[in-house]
């Protein structure tokens, strides 16, 4: 390329240059005549204000100087004030920036560059969009600079979940659809799941967990819901969690209407966050559960023929199931919401479950345990409300259970509760007297004679054996329902929950 310059004594040479050393400047996305027919708009009619009052914040103008006149005309509306050049001219009597684009004389300017009040929406809606856009265009400098910074703390997996976490932010916060419902459009909801659980066999609105006296007490899983399954080690929380995690997913249906909407008619897809088992050990129990075949075979390799062959139809039936398994240890509860939120975006998730609660960790460093599960439990409501799907999380008890005569658990003994009870819609306990049963056999006791020792193992003989295949799911909280017991059908060898036949126990 070869550019004409003049010197000093008026004469011109050319000088060459290369195209590469000089790549074309690029401003970042604005309308800054949009921007002033907004503040026109305002001007003329305060109420154009009301329309985009819910999205629109001064540092969404590209001017920074429209953005100072956006927020000082925000706060006269606000107070119940006329806002127009006038009542602001003493605003920006002392405000240089103002000053240095004319003062009242700018602001004259902007209300006459008004076209129409009806637009101010799209005007609005243009400043916002543009707004995201130069947000984005930081955001992916930020991710290219921090990419290239060699900090050995910071690795690329930690750098993705951020960037995904700042994306979603960018993308939910200030959204234009937000803001107040009228009670019609809820009201109308309200009766659409209404009709739903009319519809339904199991007359359920949220999502059921196929086994029929839990769903009859609680009604399903409810969307936006946090669900908090407790118990002490051995009671069967994780076999109760994969026990609903396929119910859900095995009645999975998704049916298209007459517009060619897709609309999810029954069950879920399952997000199945595992912080204790592998994906592969999880698998196994699921795939134990439903071939009925004792999970500890299949690790031995003592399987017959039959077995097997039973093992693989099974499998088989089972591998189209949409269950997704993350098994992350000690995963932060910024990444499970970031990958929640993927999963929601890809598959339509339904369901999300995590196995278990103390096992995770908070964004925060902290020493405080309590606070740290506090912070846990409100990101998994705030999950919970953001996708608009139920979380069943999983929770330990504290060993003050074992201190009572009676052991069945009640709300205060939660591990590190804090706000665990606050913020979870429903607590539910797993007690089985059978797991005290197997560990309270009777031995004889010094000078008892052997008729009345026989006598007594006797009777714990017949104590075990009536409750041998029985669990008690205790409701101790739901905000929504009643509280109660439910009896369910346990078989330990398949750790399979299930009805129980209460006509035949």
């Amino acid at each position: 390329m070869v550019t004409a310059i003049k010197n000093i004594n008026g004469s011109t040479e050319s000088l060459k240059t290369n195209e590469p050393n000089f790549p074309q400047f690029r401003s970042l996305p604005h309308n800054f005549e949009a921007e002033k027919a907004l503040l026109g708009a305002i001007f003329a009619n305060n109420n154009a204000y009301d329309r985009v009052a819910g999205y629109l914040r001064p540092e969404c103008f590209a001017d920074p100087v429209h953005g100072k006149i956006f927020d000082a005309t925000s706060k006269l509306i606000e107070r119940g004030q006329i806002a127009d050049p006038i009542t602001l001219h003493n605003f920006f009597e002392t405000n240089d920036s103002v000053k240095d684009v004319g003062g009242s004389h700018y602001l004259a300017e902007i209300a006459g560059s008004m076209v129409s009040v009806i637009n101010s929406a799209e005007y609005g809606r243009s400043i916002y969009d543009l707004h995201l856009k130069r947000q984005l265009i930081t955001l992916g400098e930020q991710v290219v600079n921090r990419a290239y910074t060699p900090e050995v703390d910071d690795p690329a997996t930690i750098q993705i979940e951020n960037a995904e976490q700042t994306l979603y932010e960018l993308a939910t916060t200030g959204e234009i659809e937000g803001g107040f419902q009228d009670f019609k459009s809820t009201l109308i909801s309200a009766i659409e799941m209404a009709e739903i659980a009319h519809k339904r066999d199991g007359q359920l609105s949220g999502v059921s967990t196929g086994l029929r006296d839990l769903d009859q007490i609680m009604g399903g899983l409810h969307p936006s819901d946090l669900v908090i399954l407790a118990a002490r080690p051995s009671m069967g929380k994780t076999a109760l969690a994969t026990n609903i995690a396929f119910n859900a997913a095995y009645d999975y249906k998704l049916e298209t209407d007459a517009n060619g909407k897709k609309k999810v008619t029954d069950g879920a897809v399952v997000g199945f966050f595992s912080l204790e088992m592998s994906a592969e050990q999880l698998a196994a129990r699921i795939l134990s559960e439903q071939a009925q075949i004792a999970s500890d075979k299949m690790r031995r390799g003592t399987l017959t023929n039959i077995e097997f062959d039973k093992l693989v139809v099974a499998s088989q039936q089972l591998h189209q199931l949409p269950i997704f398994i993350d098994d992350t240890p000690a995963l932060s509860v910024s990444a499970l919401r970031t990958r929640a939120r993927r999963l929601k975006r890809n598959e339509g998730l339904g369901l999300v479950v995590v196995d278990y609660l103390q096992l995770m960790e908070g964004s925060s460093r902290t020493d405080n345990r309590v606070q740290e599960i506090s912070e846990i439990t409100r990101g998994l409501k705030t999950l919970a409300k953001e996708l608009d799907v139920p979380v069943l999380a999983l929770s330990q008890l504290s060993r003050a259970v074992e201190q009572r005569e009676d052991k069945r658990p009640q709300l205060s003994d939660l591990r590190e509760s804090g706000t665990i009870e606050q913020d979870a819609d429903v607590v539910c306990f797993i007690f089985r007297q059978a797991y005290y049963d197997e560990r309270s056999e009777p031995v004889q006791r010094p000078e008892e004679s052997l008729d009345k020792f026989a006598a007594r193992h006797s009777d714990w003989e017949e104590r075990s054996e009536q409750n041998r295949f029985v669990a008690e799911l205790i409701i101790g909280k739901q905000r929504h329902g009643p509280t109660g017991t439910t009896k369910l059908h346990f078989n330990g060898m398949y750790t399979r929950f299930g009805d129980l036949d209460t006509q035949h126990t």
